[in-house]
């Protein structure tokens, strides 16, 4: 290989953290320890138990899905569909090679500051969708305000989720050099700050931080003397979702 280009995959190439997940299946086994003291799904705020979700816990009604609904997924906040498809890899055999074969989109799979713990239903349905604001329309989910227009490909979280979703998407888009449309990042921006940094997204940033190596800025540094193993993580300041 010539040098020039040895050089260049050193230059793009992130730095893993020791601790960090090196895969998106690790990734999951270690947000099931991260969110133990926070057993509360990201948009709508159903609490769970295993890998059950509570439904009557937040007036949940299933869309569609009965069965997936009641099942609690990890989601990516950035879609892994935006993430590839800025990557020469998802060009040359999706996802799969992408995992396979790009170092830069295997960490941006596993970052553990895009994941979040979803009711399956509103994983699926989200999709690879944006996130932005929609005008009213019917309830689709219950007590749940989450919004998803299929037509216009956008789903709209509820406002206790904006904030710490803008600044999940505006980490993901500075971190892995992602672009984002002038639209979405005046929107994320927005919501950045109209919705301020809780005190759940400080301690989620904070566990979340001493696995990856770094906190999202957006949200604040991490304090390293505070990092303990998981399963020793302290309790959680509540999320509504």
């Amino acid at each position: 290989m010539p040098r020039l280009l040895v050089l260049l995959c050193l230059l793009f190439t992130l730095p893993a953290h020791a601790d960090a997940p090196q895969s998106f299946t690790a990734a999951k086994k270690i947000a099931w320890k991260l969110y133990a003291p926070q057993q509360t799904t990201f948009y709508c705020g159903c609490a769970y138990q295993g890998n059950r979700v509570d439904l009557a816990s937040c007036g949940y009604v299933p869309r569609k899905q009965p069965r997936r609904a009641q099942r609690l997924e990890w989601e990516h906040v950035v879609p892994a569909w935006v993430i590839g498809h800025q990557r020469q890899c998802w060009q040359q055999g999706g996802r799969k090679n992408c995992t396979r074969n790009d170092p830069v989109f295997r960490a941006a799979e596993a970052d553990l500051h895009n994941l979040v713990p979803s009711i399956g239903e509103v994983n699926g349905d989200r999709s690879n969708y944006a996130l932005g604001m929609l005008g009213a329309s019917p309830k689709q989910y219950g007590a749940c305000p989450m919004r998803v227009d299929f037509k216009a490909r956008t789903a709209m979280p509820p406002e206790p989720a904006r904030g710490a979703s803008a600044r999940i998407y505006l980490y993901m888009a500075d971190h892995y050099r992602l672009r984002l449309s002038r639209q979405d990042r005046r929107t994320y921006e927005a919501w950045h700050r109209l919705y301020p940094v809780s005190d759940w997204e400080r301690w989620r940033n904070q566990q979340v931080g001493c696995v990856m190596g770094h906190g999202n800025p957006y949200v604040g540094a991490i304090d390293r003397q505070r990092c303990t193993p998981l399963r020793h993580a302290g309790d959680a300041p509540r999320h509504s979702g």
